[in-house]
């Protein structure tokens, strides 16, 4: 896999600052790019160098893409082979491994497993992977091989079907290279059996990146009246009544969504305290408060409301808005649970957003938890636009 004659990329002068800190992206704009780096092939393995002749490391080089290097190693001299990424996996699993008891979690995360680009996400026998970045995806094989034998996996699918690939000159697709999928398959969390769709369902199917909100709102449901928007197959639905919630209304505009998550509240026992509605959350929203309805635990989990940094200011007017319209509808001393998984929205507008919403509702509220993903989504330090979620976990007066 390393050529000994790999091509050597330069860096501005004036533009090595941020790699040199530790960044591990080289924008396209950073190097000297010419003809021929120009011609190299998406994802092969290229010599980043300063100006000065010093080698920086060696990474992936993909010439369409924005991000064009994304720095593997500063230390020139190791090989880049398959050792090199069983290491690196190895070093993923064995962290999950620690910090959980059953094989459900993120198993790699990207640059800060020093995988970049890279989504493993594994449901004990069954893992999907996500290649967000050409040098993963020209790997595909070589990582189904590796994650099979570290993990003993029978199932591997690969969703590579992510708006990132397109930034990076790949195609959308979703394949099965290894075994067969069922049409649900189960995850296991917190002592809750729930069912999900790796082909099909949004992102690799479940979000793990939630578990830790799960557990905390749902230490704040038993007695409660639950209002579960953008439900999706019943996380925070079925954790909060497991719980003890005393009603919980759960709404999601997919009704495949919606079958598996009255799959998993029948398979958890709490089928009779949950009701399942297909709509949209603001039209919900704007009925309940008509209706004067008020739950003393209101949670918003929406789908990215941008995509990228000109969604925006769009972005931050529906997190506004549906802070006001939860806000309406959460009873005096209720709980108010709202995210952001939008990469291009800054934790700071968020809050900023969602005090607005308060704010034209009339409520003031105090500030339980403030958090991102849990530790099986952990962020390189010198990284921090990698940051995608924001969580806010508020009191209302």
């Amino acid at each position: 896999m390393r050529d000994a004659a790999l091509p050597n990329l330069r860096l501005l002068p004036r533009l090595q600052r941020r790699a040199l800190g530790g960044h591990p992206w080289i924008y396209a704009n950073e190097l000297a790019m010419d003809a021929a780096s120009r011609a190299l092939p998406p994802g092969g393995l290229a010599r980043f160098v300063l100006d000065d002749g010093r080698t920086l490391g060696v990474g992936f080089f993909n010439p369409r893409s924005l991000i064009a290097g994304r720095l593997l190693i500063r230390d020139a001299a190791m090989a880049i082979d398959a050792d090199f990424f069983s290491h690196r996996l190895a070093a993923a699993l064995a962290l999950r491994r620690r910090l959980f008891a059953e094989p459900y979690y993120r198993l790699a995360h990207g640059e800060a497993d020093g995988l970049p680009g890279l989504v493993v996400d594994r449901y004990d026998t069954t893992l999907v992977l996500q290649a967000n970045a050409a040098g993963m995806d020209r790997l595909s094989d070589l990582l189904v091989d590796l994650l099979a034998r570290l993990t003993g996996a029978a199932t591997i699918v690969l969703r590579n079907d992510t708006p990132a690939r397109a930034l990076e000159g790949l195609p959308s697709a979703v394949t099965v290279p290894r075994g067969q999928v069922a049409p649900s398959v189960p995850v296991v969390e917190d002592g809750a059996r729930f069912a999900v769709d790796v082909l099909a369902g949004q992102k690799t199917g479940w979000f793990f990146d939630q578990r830790e909100a799960r557990a905390f709102l749902a230490r704040l449901a038993r007695g409660c009246t639950v209002l579960d928007l953008y439900c999706y197959v019943g996380g925070f639905a079925v954790q909060t009544a497991r719980a003890g919630a005393r009603e919980v209304l759960a709404i999601d505009r997919s009704e495949p969504a919606l079958a598996l998550a009255r799959q998993a509240a029948a398979a958890n026992g709490v089928g009779a305290a949950c009701r399942f509605e297909r709509a949209e959350a603001f039209d919900v929203l704007a009925r309940l408060a008509a209706e004067g309805r008020r739950f003393e635990l209101v949670i918003a989990d929406p789908p990215p409301f941008a995509r990228s940094r000109k969604d925006v200011p769009t972005a931050l007017a529906a997190y506004r808005k549906l802070a006001r319209l939860a806000a309406e509808v959460a009873a005096p001393g209720g709980v108010l649970f709202l995210a952001s998984c939008s990469h291009a929205v800054e934790e700071a507008a968020f809050r900023e957003a969602v005090a607005r919403g308060l704010g034209a509702a009339r409520r003031t509220a105090r500030i339980l938890r403030a958090a991102g993903a849990g530790a099986d989504h952990p962020v390189h330090m010198n990284l921090p636009e990698s940051v995608y979620l924001k969580t806010l976990t508020l009191q209302l007066d």
